[in-house]
């Protein structure tokens, strides 16, 4: 714009300030010759308004009678506007047969010229002729002043264009930041929403449109998470159903062959110590609360046998559904240490865990806990060596591997493919030392199979490693 500009003055600023000096001079012309037909051009108020008119406009006029006598002038200089009127009139010494004289205007009564002082080399215009009254006249004025003017108003358009592009620019900037920001932070917003992550929200508070549209994918990203959770809850219990129909016979009978098997023993002993009670073997305070201790304790073994039992026959029978949520995992396993420091105080472990970023997981939130709970029960109370528990996660192509790992002795090569089944002890005479019923990695293994994901064992030369993986999409 300011270029256009730019060339629109050079090419049309001097053309304009021509026509509209003609006009001026046409209309100057006009007053005068009114004021001479009616009578007032001696009066003391044509006189002031002649002078407003060529003070305004810079134009010299001059009037004079047949006799060559003045009858009006505004210039001090009348003795020269005569002489150039007289020359223009007679012919003499005028600029009517110079190349450089432009006529502009010529008729019965006026010519109007464009010409070039002698004396100072410098461009005018001017009007002579006769008025009604048969006096004759003169206006005059310079034309010098529009090539600086044009020079100097394309100086000051520059700068002004050049002060115009710097400040368009910054606030083009400005402007634009304002605009293309919100639009890639709804870019990022739908690039993650593209990969399941509904995290991220959008934070404008205006009332655009593009604000509008930021609420719209907040409400969308929602309804999105919420539909997600419900499509995949549903395909786990669709799952679930078809496998639950082949499984449950042989699993009702595969139980009450378990819990009978397992049973036997406390409630065995159970009996013995009690019958020793009754019959009074040992009298003495100390014996009879041995016996109450055993007692209580195998009742207490059953009890809680019996409780993960319960649990074991609902996940395997799917009486429990599985409710899918997405969680950040890292929190969680953070959390559930915590909880469980004072058992590793208690062994003397040292738990380890690195610093992670937040990774959300889709899957059953309390189940997920109960495994890892198992994991690191397992791990307590299989320590060994330098007696450290180390936990992992690994991120890889949609999932995360959870791993649980302590120091201690391998699991025998003979025994890992079993370790898995209800009631399978590796060393039976410590899983009873602790307590243990062989029933936490059946546990682990029914809610992993409940949400059709991956788990699994790993021997090293130092101990082992439990591991279970949750998907991230």
């Amino acid at each position: 714009m300011v270029i256009i500009s730019l060339l629109l003055n050079n090419t049309f600023l001097e053309k304009y300030y021509i026509r509209n000096k003609t006009e001026v001079i046409t209309s100057a012309y006009n007053s005068i010759n009114d004021a001479a037909n009616s009578g007032d051009i001696s009066s003391d108020n044509f006189d002031i308004e002649l002078r407003k008119i060529c003070e305004k406009y810079n134009i010299d006029v001059i009037v004079l009678d047949s006799d060559s006598q003045t009858v009006k002038s505004s210039s001090n200089d009348s003795t020269f506007l005569a002489r150039r009127l007289w020359d223009n009139l007679l012919q003499i010494n005028s600029d009517a047969d110079n190349p450089d004289t432009q006529i502009l205007t010529k008729t019965d009564r006026y010519t109007l010229q464009i010409g070039t002082d002698k004396r100072t080399s410098s461009a005018y215009m001017e009007e002579w002729g006769f008025l009604d009254n048969g006096n004759i006249f003169l206006i005059r004025s310079a034309l010098d002043g529009i090539k600086d003017s044009v020079e100097i108003s394309n100086h000051f358009m520059t700068y002004v264009g050049i002060l115009i592009a710097i400040v368009g620019g910054i606030l083009s900037l400005i402007i634009s930041n304002r605009i293309t920001k919100p639009i890639l932070e709804l870019t990022c917003i739908s690039e993650k929403m593209k990969n399941l992550d509904f995290e991220a929200k959008y934070h404008g508070k205006g009332r655009n449109e593009l604000d509008i549209l930021g609420k719209n994918i907040n409400e969308l990203s929602e309804t999105l998470e919420v539909t997600i959770s419900e499509l995949k809850t549903a395909n786990n219990e669709l799952k679930q159903d078809i496998e639950h129909k082949n499984k449950i016979d042989a699993m009702r009978k595969e139980f009450l062959s378990n819990v009978s098997h397992e049973l036997k023993t406390p409630i065995a002993l159970i009996q013995g110590y009690a019958e020793g009670l009754q019959e009074g073997i040992n009298d003495d305070e100390e014996s009879r609360n041995f016996y109450c201790e055993v007692i209580m304790d195998e009742a207490g073994k059953m009890n809680e046998m019996v409780k993960k039992l319960l649990t074991l026959n609902q996940l395997e029978f799917g009486n429990d559904v599985v409710s899918m949520e997405r969680f950040d995992i890292v929190d969680l396993v953070q959390n559930y240490l915590k909880s469980a420091d004072i058992l590793a105080k208690q062994k003397d472990a040292t738990v380890r865990m690195d610093a992670y970023e937040p990774i959300y997981v889709w899957a059953d939130e309390f189940k997920v806990e109960e495994v890892l709970q198992n994991y690191y029960s397992n791990a307590i109370n299989h320590l060994d060596g330098d007696r450290i528990i180390e936990i992992r996660l690994k991120q890889n192509e949609g999932k995360v591997r959870i791993s649980v790992f302590n120091t201690g002795d391998p699991i025998p090569a003979d025994s890992i493919e079993h370790i898995w089944e209800k009631f399978y002890k590796v060393d039976k005479a410590r899983t009873r030392e602790y307590g243990g019923s062989g029933v936490g990695l059946s546990i682990v293994k029914a809610i992993m199979d409940s949400m059709h994901q991956q788990y699994g064992v790993q021997n090293y030369d130092n101990g082992v490693e439990f591991w279970f993986e949750l998907e991230t999409k």
